[in-house]
């Protein structure tokens, strides 16, 4: 993409950018480009002559969104006006208004309801009148010789998003996967994005986007939830644990390229075998958790340093997983997934009491040697390598928000996985295969006080999905983290039935029992 250049300073924000478009394959692959970054309630408008490729753009985009990218029929919209499509990865909503003379019309086709749910794609806008949203992006093409010219303006919202998507293209183009294929590829539950890249030769890569922010509006004494629980705000801190994995031995992705004032990176692709994807009961999965095993005793074995250097001279501190953050994470169970179980707000009283046990508990952890606790050790992070040896065969990922605390929280995190079922024999055998191994490596291994530790931060992690998952689904708009409470639900079971959890499994039981976690139906 071309230079931005700002428009009109007194109105609302505005950026632009000029391509030219040489051929179709190149319509094309600004539509696949495009496909990218769409959100339901998008509304781009596409302008341009007769012939000048609107639709053969609005086209691209909607492949692109297909969840298998190919040549299926996507008819032009001239004599339906609407074309609707609800299985792509984001619904999409094709208006061509050539024929529509009175712009009223535009309204009884179902243009407000498309907006609420779909990315919409207008062909000849102008028709609308005054009536385009303010919050769009705006795509003028023109004859340009053989080719054509593109123009992009980004509206409100848009013109931030247009700015991204251009730096991005500037980004990538500047490594060696300059003219890769850029797919999408799906992210987690936070706000970063991924690609992955494909060059004509197959060789393959992860593109990162993790602009600086951070995580929502200030929760609590100024601060935004991310800097309340130790959460990483920019890209600095997945570069640091990632050359600090390495040093030690373990398979963290390579960083192939690296802009750290974007928050942009290029990164090694482990491929698709994450734990979720693998037989739960074959041989293989159980060689991968013994190997995942295996890399938590490493990592405490291995001196876990503070202080991370970074490749532009600076260091990032990696923080404690202190009180503070432990007991703010329990309290989302309150503050989310009560009011939708018991349908009212949560008595000071009983707020109180729930406070004072995790305060006690929280006290009880003997945290005197913190290793690095990479936070999110689970299935959809873990991916297996049939072809690396020893413990690169498990290469790890999503490990931004590492903290510095007890070894027994990835192990929980590992063995009471939130998205898929670890059946409670299997915990038990890795629980204690993890027990023997620390014993072989340190003869002081307390082997019952971990085991305390394990439930305790296993209930503290199961506490506070519950709340992450419900909030998910309603402020975020995310309902398909709800399948998972019953999981979530039954391993707290586990962990309060350990007897430094007497105090915790009575106040569950007294005003959260099971069948009132998840009644009897489900979520």
């Amino acid at each position: 993409m071309g230079a931005a250049q700002s428009r009109h300073p007194s109105a609302p924000a505005t950026a632009e950018h000029e391509l030219v478009l040489e051929d179709e394959a190149a319509t094309e692959a600004l539509g696949a480009q495009l496909a990218l970054f769409l959100r339901p309630g998008d509304v781009v408008a596409l302008s341009g002559d007769l012939g000048a490729g609107k639709t053969t753009l609005a086209r691209a985009v909607i492949r692109s969104l297909a969840p298998e990218a190919g040549a299926f029929e996507v008819p032009s919209p001239t004599f339906t006006l609407v074309q609707a499509y609800d299985f792509t990865r984001v619904p999409v909503a094709h208006f061509d208004l050539y024929r529509i003379i009175n712009a009223e019309e535009i309204f009884e086709l179902g243009f407000e309801d498309a907006v609420l749910s779909s990315a919409v794609l207008v062909e000849w806008p102008d028709r609308m009148g005054g009536s385009l949203p303010a919050d769009r992006l705006d795509i003028e093409l023109a004859y340009l010789n053989d080719g054509r010219r593109a123009v992009l303006t980004g509206h409100g919202g848009w013109a931030a998003r247009l700015e991204r998507m251009a730096a991005i293209a500037d980004f990538i183009a500047a490594t060696y996967w300059k003219g890769a294929k850029r797919l999408h590829l799906q992210g987690d539950a936070s706000t970063r994005r991924y690609e992955r890249l494909e060059r004509g030769d197959g060789t393959r890569a992860i593109m990162m986007d993790m602009p600086a922010r951070p995580d929502g509006t200030p929760v609590h004494d100024g601060k935004p939830y991310s800097a309340l629980v130790h959460l990483a705000e920019d890209i600095r801190p997945v570069v640091a644990m990632t050359n600090a994995l390495r040093g030690i031995g373990l398979a963290a992705p390579e960083v192939l390229a690296l802009d750290l004032d974007l928050g942009l990176a290029v990164i090694e692709d482990f491929g698709d075998a994450v734990f979720g994807t693998l037989d739960p009961n074959g041989r293989e999965v159980e060689a991968a958790y013994a190997i995942a095993c295996d890399i938590l005793v490493h990592i405490a074995g291995s001196g876990c340093p503070r202080r991370i250097p970074l490749p532009d001279g600076t260091t990032h501190d990696i923080a404690d997983y202190d009180r503070d953050a432990l007991q703010f994470e329990v309290g989302l169970l309150l503050d989310w997934f009560w009011p939708e179980r018991r349908k009212e707000a949560v008595t000071p009283e009983i707020r109180a009491e729930f406070e004072a046990i995790w305060d006690n508990l929280i006290t009880a952890l003997d945290i005197s040697n913190p290793v690095w606790i990479l936070r999110d050790y689970h299935s959809p992070n873990l991916i297996l390598r049939p072809d690396c040896d020893g413990l690169h065969r498990l290469g790890l990922i999503d490990y931004q928000d590492a903290v510095m605390g007890h070894a027994a929280y990835d192990l929980a995190s590992l063995l009471q996985d939130a998205r898929i079922d670890v059946p409670r024999a299997r915990e038990k055998r890795y629980l204690q295969y993890y027990i023997e191994a620390r014993r072989r490596a340190d003869e002081t291994f307390d082997a019952e006080t971990f085991a305390a530790a394990y439930a305790t931060l296993g209930a503290q992690r199961c506490t506070k999905i519950l709340g992450i998952f419900s909030r998910l689904n309603r402020r975020d708009g995310k309902p398909n983290y709800l399948r998972h409470l019953p999981r979530v639900s039954e391993y707290l079971e586990r962990n309060l039935a350990h007897p430094a959890l007497a105090e915790l499994k009575a106040w569950y039981d007294a005003h959260l029992p099971p069948h009132v976690r998840v009644p009897a139906g489900g979520p």
